[in-house]
């Protein structure tokens, strides 16, 4: 069930006040019902899948703790890893590594003919597949306890607001929520329902529309060049963080409703002023999980220089084929890596050159400075994490400058196809780019009273509350597009 659907507006209200209604000792039967036909609203037998997960690293926990052998816990540990990346590999990676298999063959004169498994990759995969992931080694690590409960297991699991694309949720932080008895707060509800509707701005109004000139721009490149490439590339980096970040302010603003906090996935990550504090900004659930039970389990950085590149590389390229089954994610890893190591001994040298030239520090110009080299880099990556093909990424990479393309962006845009409609959707999402970037603004500077619209007269925040959702109406895609990290 999408966020942004007629659905979802009836289906979420139903769930909130039977939860409420209900005695504390039967929701958690109510929300996992409910997260079982959220999931299923997408296809219905893959919810076997997602119980089997649960239900498989509910046992395997149990069994590790039981033991007080070593060599036990490491074979309940390698079931649960298995098991879970088993099928994770199958239904996500199986086609692709066999299409790179069979191209090896044919390349050295063989034939091969298997052409692959025909399966539909089950949404949310590779979340739920982390998450479920990141409670056994806990419990193998003795960090915390197996629950015994398995239906709250299985709701930490499927969990409905955050299932499909997260944030992805550690146990211990999420299972005693689930297990503790909220009642209904009325400031908290409106603050989970403002963040939706945050949510919901970002997603219909800029994600949804970007798409219409990112979608052409990256299906066939080689039509455009110049300034055309050069948006589809720019508001493509847009709408990625607002179609993600849409999706974790409406799963953060859905469980706030219930009393549940979710974990930050986003700290406007495009004011980054270097790649290392811009990874600690976006997608944090997912970072936070590679150091956590990737990059610190290969030593981290207590290791030899050698030692820690190949970890970051590892971690990278890693972070890379979770994204997707394709050879762009695999370089766009690669990238990162090496823009890391590019960073790193390159940092003395430009330390030295804001020296020479009498920057300070905290100068605002070297601020901006960094900023906008930083998004820059970002936007040069996501080039290729978005590319169908390596080909098609060097293609738009080395046609993005072109001195004689025509800079208007109302021809650039009718170039593109678009009706008058379209293209003054597209003007009036500029607009709310212009509005989240101000209130990122003073969200950065940390400008007191304007960031915290609770001090704001209560007709002012109605005001807001009714501008957005008037905005919504006029200007947002009501198509039900997919959020875009369903695909992973």
């Amino acid at each position: 069930m999408l966020f942004n659907s007629l659905e979802f507006l009836i289906f979420f209200p139903l769930v909130i006040a039977l939860y409420f209604i209900l005695p504390h000792k039967f929701r958690w039967a109510l929300l996992l019902l409910a997260s079982c036909i959220f999931y299923m609203y997408y296809k219905p037998i893959y919810i076997v899948l997602l119980m089997f997960s649960a239900y498989l690293d509910y046992c395997v926990s149990i069994k590790m703790e039981e033991t007080s052998s070593k060599q036990k816990k490491k074979f309940y540990l390698l079931v649960s890893l298995i098991g879970n990346l088993g099928l994770l590999f199958i239904f996500k990676y199986f086609n692709f590594f066999n299409s790179l298999f069979g191209a090896a063959v044919t390349a050295f004169g063989g034939e091969y003919s298997f052409r692959g498994l025909n399966l539909l990759l089950p949404m949310g995969i590779s979340f739920y597949t982390f998450q479920t992931l990141s409670y056994t080694i806990d419990v193998y690590r003795g960090n915390r306890k197996a629950e015994r409960h398995f239906g709250y297991f299985a709701l930490y699991v499927s969990y409905f607001p955050q299932l499909v694309a997260g944030p992805i949720e550690r146990s211990d932080r999420l299972l005693p929520q689930l297990q503790e008895q909220h009642n209904f707060d009325y400031d908290r509800a409106v603050s989970g329902l403002r963040r939706m509707l945050w949510g919901f701005f970002k997603k219909v109004i800029i994600a949804d529309n970007l798409a219409v000139v990112v979608n052409p721009v990256f299906a066939n490149p080689y039509k455009y060049n110049g300034f055309t490439l050069l948006l589809g590339v720019l508001f493509f980096n847009i709408q990625i963080f607002c179609d993600f970040s849409a999706y974790s302010d409406i799963a953060i603003g859905s469980a706030r409703v219930m009393g549940v906090e979710l974990m930050e996935n986003f700290r406007r990550p495009y004011f980054a002023r270097n790649l290392n504090e811009f990874w600690r900004r976006w997608h944090i659930s997912l970072t936070t999980w590679f150091k956590d039970y990737l990059y610190f389990p290969l030593g981290g950085s207590r290791v030899s220089r050698a030692r820690r590149n190949l970890n970051v590389s590892l971690v990278f390229l890693i972070s890379g084929l979770w994204h997707g089954a394709n050879l762009t994610f695999i370089v766009w890893g690669a990238f990162h890596a090496l823009l890391q190591f590019f960073g790193e001994i390159t940092k003395s040298f430009r330390e030295q050159i804001y020296t020479l030239l009498r920057i300070p520090e905290q100068s605002k110009f070297k601020r901006v400075f960094q900023i906008l080299i930083t998004f820059t880099i970002v936007c040069l990556a996501g080039l290729i994490f978005r590319a169908q093909t390596l080909s098609d990424a060097y293609y738009i990479a080395t046609h993005l400058i072109d001195f004689d393309s025509n800079y208007n962006l109302r021809v650039a845009l009718e170039n593109l196809g678009l009706n008058s409609m379209q293209v003054l959707l597209i003007f009036l999402t500029l607009f709310a780019i212009g509005i989240m970037f101000l209130k990122h603004l003073l969200e950065e500077l940390n400008v007191g009273r304007l960031i915290d619209i609770n001090r704001y007269p209560i007709a002012l925040r109605w005001g807001l509350y009714l501008f957005l959702l008037f905005f919504i109406v006029i200007a947002g895609s009501f198509t039900n597009q997919e959020f875009i990290y369903f695909q992973f």
